[in-house]
């Protein structure tokens, strides 16, 4: 083989092993998928007093789905506009647009070429441009793909990894600005604070801002001495601001001006909740990521 064809070949193999794979709503039956949805419907529409008949809603979800091994770091969703939910995986650029009411992946595509391989830890759609935040404070924007597609990306370096740990990115349409919520605060004036960035996406020189909440009550309320946010959302309804903590398996809800709304456990039994999203028909997701347990994500009635 001459020095050119072992070029090729190895360019060929690298891309087969960065590309995505198909998705895998072709691989379940039909009538199974049928059957997923109507069992959501129902238990969607139940009283939420009621006493579940099924043991896997016990908890008070309403669905709960296994996610594939391809997903087993889902450090983020996000729901585009048009209600579809899109999960990302950290280290590596590869989306799923997943039906979550029925619990199947149905496309994937990846980012780069090569794919962008970072501490990504967070998604967010902003109308049709698409967001990945790294834990350094980079972001990566591009559109949307179609199913087995790789499409391009621009980088934005906001300057805010020695401020910051970031986890968790959402998109205020209000404020046209993405909300990137800090997990550990390098700030000495903020130490003490739940720290959100709220980044202008056109706002020029002044297009950064930083939202504090004090840390204490929201300890008091979840009995823990921390919180460290594993994810950000926007509830579509009220505007306010939800976020989950991983390690302390908690929720907070505060205004955009910073009001604390409530902070409480987890609902469920969680092992690893890393993301989170509200629907405009007031369904709560939750992805865990995979500990000794497949990834799954889980349904909940809203609020």
């Amino acid at each position: 083989m001459t020095p050119r064809a072992i070029s090729i070949a190895v360019a060929a193999l690298l891309f087969a092993a960065t590309a995505c794979k198909p998705a895998d709503a072709a691989r379940i039956d039909r009538a199974e998928i049928a059957k997923r949805e109507a069992r959501l419907a129902a238990l969607k529409n139940r009283s939420a007093d009621s006493t579940p008949d099924d043991s896997t809603v016990k908890d008070g979800a309403i669905a709960r789905w296994v996610l594939p091994k391809d997903l087993d770091e889902i450090s983020g969703v996000a729901l585009t506009p048009d209600g579809r939910l899109l999960a990302q995986t950290d280290e590596r650029a590869q989306i799923s647009e997943i039906d979550f009411r029925r619990g199947i992946v149905t496309k994937q595509f990846v980012v780069g070429a090569p794919v962008i391989r970072a501490d990504l830890e967070g998604i967010a759609v902003a109308n049709d441009v698409i967001f990945l935040l790294g834990s350094n404070g980079i972001l990566y924007e591009f559109r949307e793909g179609a199913n087995g597609e790789r499409v391009n990306y621009t980088s934005i370096d906001t300057h805010l990894g020695k401020e910051c740990e970031f986890e968790g990115l959402a998109y205020d349409s209000t404020l046209a600005s993405l909300l990137m919520a800090c997990k550990n605060v390098d700030v000495k004036d903020a130490k003490d604070m739940l720290v959100i960035y709220r980044w202008r996406l056109h706002g020029g020189e002044n297009r950064l801002s930083r939202l504090t909440v004090p840390l204490a009550p929201i300890q008091k309320s979840i009995g823990k001495k921390e919180f460290h946010p594993s994810d950000i959302t926007v509830d579509p309804i009220s505007g306010n601001y939800v976020l989950i903590a991983g390690i302390e398996e908690a929720m907070v809800e505060i205004t955009p001006a910073g009001d604390l709304v409530f902070a409480r456990p987890l609902r469920g039994t969680h092992k690893q909740p890393e993301s989170i999203a509200i629907t405009r028909d007031s369904i709560l997701i939750i992805g865990d990521e995979a500990t000794r347990q497949s990834a799954v994500l889980t349904l909940y009635r809203w609020p």
